[in-house]
């Protein structure tokens, strides 16, 4: 695959950014793309390796190393095709995944990896700038009716791929516009919104219908649902974490993804009641993973005194640890490109209190240094050091702590069970719930985790629907050897 020296020739090479100074006074896009030539030769490194273990890395079974072989030999629309036939939104996944691909990479273990993730976004973009990406309404109808409930990343493949086999869908999305956390729970710098509305503007010329403001289960009856041949439920695990901290209920303790969602609908001009804004303020962002990045990176734009960022877990190591050898999900450190914005990172640091003055608003955080100790058999205890007190001072504390589950509405009035983590229950080769006609998948079935596993999750929920309903199906699985055909 690619050139057979390749990865001897050329080094990896990424696309490089907008300087800090200039980027954080928008809310655009600030990655500065690498030439055609380039890219070719970045598809160029991909060895002839065997075993190519980022397959197994991928939870879509991309076909990696074909895609960046026809990249190699310039042969765009075969790399597109070839792409498409695992991955029906690759300019999501191309901006937002953290490649765990690259992170099985072969070459990864003595050299960078191949870097796949940006080469497929070119692949992608390429795509659509040439006019390859059009709309592919099926020949024939089934007649069957499905209702998919969230249009997230799950709902838009189990959505697609149903289109596909004929069967009339209809996506029920809650907020009021189609995207799910894509559409409001990522910043426009990391992704702007026209990118979800081009393949919207394909869904629905491929023949879907979309409801918006139709929230199931509250301005919509279940009853409704239950006029169609089958559901797909998507709604994702929104239920946010919280803190059982004293004075959590001080103004200025605010929940990141409203934060976050909040000045996205502002970007785009829709009106904002009380918006919460870190303009002017000493901001706190307790959580350290991806949403607390997208909290620094837009407290910064909005133009925040100061910005911390605190994680109750160790900092990770700068390489790969030993405790996640290759072909793992390394545990390493990541900076992000908003940390590089300006933020002052602290780990292994533990809220005790949010305080707050007479009229309630917060006016800082009491911390303490911890130490995680391990007992072999025993989960880790978390033990506070004493004397590492500290008030921090701070009018903006948000709370980027994940999610932990899904919401329980919809289960509750269809009368679906739930497994022991609070998901929806459904056996994974099936997604189907304890109701026949009804199935689950991405978030909502699995937890919170990545949008390349919702795409896959709704890819394998929709095959797993139209054999429900016909007996057989046609649609692509990565479980069943030959059947990663071309749908595109």
């Amino acid at each position: 695959m690619g050139k057979v020296t390749g990865f001897k020739e050329f080094e990896r090479k990424d696309e490089s950014y907008k300087a800090v100074e200039e980027r954080v006074h928008n809310y655009n896009e600030f990655t500065v793309p690498l030439s055609e030539a380039e890219i070719t030769e970045q598809g160029s490194r991909c060895m002839d390796c065997g075993i190519p273990f980022c397959h197994s890395g991928c939870p879509l079974g991309n076909l990696i190393p074909d895609f960046n072989h026809m990249v190699h030999q310039g042969e765009w629309q075969k790399a597109s095709l070839i792409l498409h036939s695992t991955n029906n939104f690759p300019e999501f996944t191309g901006r937002l995944c953290p490649a765990p691909c690259e992170k099985s990479c072969v070459l990864g273990i003595i050299e960078d990896p191949i870097s796949i993730e940006n080469i497929e976004k070119n692949i992608v973009e390429r795509a659509f700038k040439e006019g390859w990406i059009k709309p592919q309404e099926p020949k024939n109808r089934t007649g069957k009716t499905i209702a998919v409930v969230g249009s997230g990343p799950s709902g838009l493949a189990t959505a697609q791929q149903l289109n596909r086999a004929g069967h009339l869908v209809t996506v029920f999305e809650r907020d009021d516009e189609v995207g799910g956390l894509l559409r409001y729970g990522i910043p426009n710098f990391k992704m702007e919104k026209g990118i979800i509305d081009r393949r919207v503007a394909i869904l629905k010329a491929e023949g879907i219908t979309f409801k918006v403001n139709a929230n199931v289960g509250v301005n919509v009856s279940v009853d409704e649902l239950k006029a169609f041949d089958a559901i797909v439920l998507c709604g994702g695990a929104t239920q946010r974490r919280s803190l059982p901290t004293p004075g959590a209920d001080a103004d200025g303790v605010v929940q990141a993804m409203d934060f976050l969602t909040q000045q996205t609908k502002v970007v785009f001009g829709k009106e904002v009641k009380d918006q919460v804004l870190a303009t002017g303020k000493d901001v706190i962002v307790i959580g350290g993973g991806d949403t607390g990045s997208d909290c620094v990176g837009t407290s910064n734009r909005q133009g925040a005194k100061s910005v911390a960022n605190f994680e109750i877990m160790p900092k990770p190591p700068g390489h790969r640890s030993p405790s996640t050898p290759w072909p793992y999900w390394p545990l390493q450190l990541k900076t992000s490109t908003s940390h590089k914005e300006g933020c002052d990172r602290n780990w292994l640091i533990n809220t005790k209190e949010f305080i707050k003055d007479e009229n309630g608003k917060l006016i800082a955080l009491k911390t303490v240094n911890v130490e995680w100790k391990m007992v072999p058999g025993q989960r880790p205890q978390l033990i506070e050091i004493e004397g590492t007190e500290k008030t921090w001072p701070c009018d903006l504390a948000l709370l980027a702590l994940g999610f932990t589950g899904p919401e329980a509405t919809i289960a509750e009035q269809l009368g679906i069970e739930l497994d022991a983590r609070s998901n929806y229950k459904a056996e994974y080769g099936n997604y189907q719930t304890n109701i026949p006609n009804v199935f689950t998948a991405g978030d909502m079935r699995r937890g919170q985790s990545l949008i390349v596993w919702a795409i896959s999750e709704g890819r394998e929920a929709a095959r797993q629907v139209d054999i429900f309903l016909m007996g057989k199906s046609d649609l692509p699985s990565k479980n069943e050897a030959g059947d990663l055909v071309a749908l595109h």
